[in-house]
């Protein structure tokens, strides 16, 4: 089933960011190996150089998939507003995946900047992502700003840890059953997608992983395979951890040798 936010439906439960690639050429072709849902695209990153922004946003364009905006590297909630205000303009979407940074060496997200800056953009009818801790009292106030998605992160951005605190993730999946919950920041390996993907969370979205491998297209395309695995293991049902071993063969009918 095609993961479904704010009413609408994409077509893979991996998003993808746009940033950091060798080249563009080889961004669009990781794009198109992962069969990303969305695709990240930073204002900055559009304008960062005279005169080339036009043809990014083209080749972002020719892509085919959702475009989902970014306010990274904000570290307030007047800048991350008038980013936001302005990816709307350039963009021509009302998605917004919502960063106020708080911490300079960890990324971390300044959660209080963060729910007053949801609550802006949710009233000026946004459609907000918001990258924010594993922290359940404040991902209940991001719901209470008008949020219907929560982006949790699992490890600093660009970290590569993977889950550090499968325990947090897993109460928070549990403390919001019905939102659509989707991991962003601090996934290095496919296995890591698997892994959250397997508590039950709807999505992952990352670039660093994909964009800073050996071969950003094979990776690409590993974290595609790795992110539908991990959700049909959640769907099918796993068996759970027991301390003590169980027989795969019956015993019943066993022949006897003396």
């Amino acid at each position: 089933m095609p993961l479904t936010v704010y009413n609408t439906e994409l077509s893979s439960r991996l998003l993808l960011g746009t940033a950091q690639y060798p080249s563009p050429a080889i961004m669009a072709e990781a794009v198109k190996a992962s069969a990303a849902g969305a695709v990240t695209v930073s204002l900055r990153r559009e304008g960062a150089r005279s005169g080339s922004g036009g043809d990014f946003w083209k080749l972002i364009q020719d892509l085919g998939v959702h475009v989902l905006p970014n306010t990274a590297g904000c570290h307030s909630v007047k800048e991350a507003i008038t980013t936001a205000q302005m990816a709307r303009e350039v963009f021509g979407t009302n998605w917004v995946k919502l960063e106020v940074i708080g911490h300079q060496d960890t990324l971390q997200p300044d959660v209080f900047g963060l729910v007053e800056a949801a609550r802006i953009l949710c009233e000026e009818g946004f459609a907000v992502f918001p990258y924010t801790t594993d922290d359940l009292v404040v991902a209940e106030r991001l719901m209470e700003a008008g949020c219907e998605v929560l982006m949790p992160w699992c490890a600093p951005i660009g970290s590569a840890k993977g889950p550090l605190n499968s325990d947090a993730l897993r109460a928070m999946r549990a403390h919001f059953p019905g939102t659509p919950l989707i991991v962003d920041a601090g996934l290095g390996r496919p296995s890591h997608a698997a892994m959250v993907m397997e508590l039950g969370f709807d999505g992952v979205l990352l670039n660093t992983a994909v964009a800073k491998a050996g071969d950003p297209v094979r990776m690409a395309e590993a974290f595609a395979n790795a992110t539908d695995a991990g959700h049909t293991a959640s769907k099918a049902g796993m068996l759970e951890p027991r301390d003590m071993a169980a027989p795969s063969t019956p015993l019943l009918g066993r022949a006897l040798l003396s």
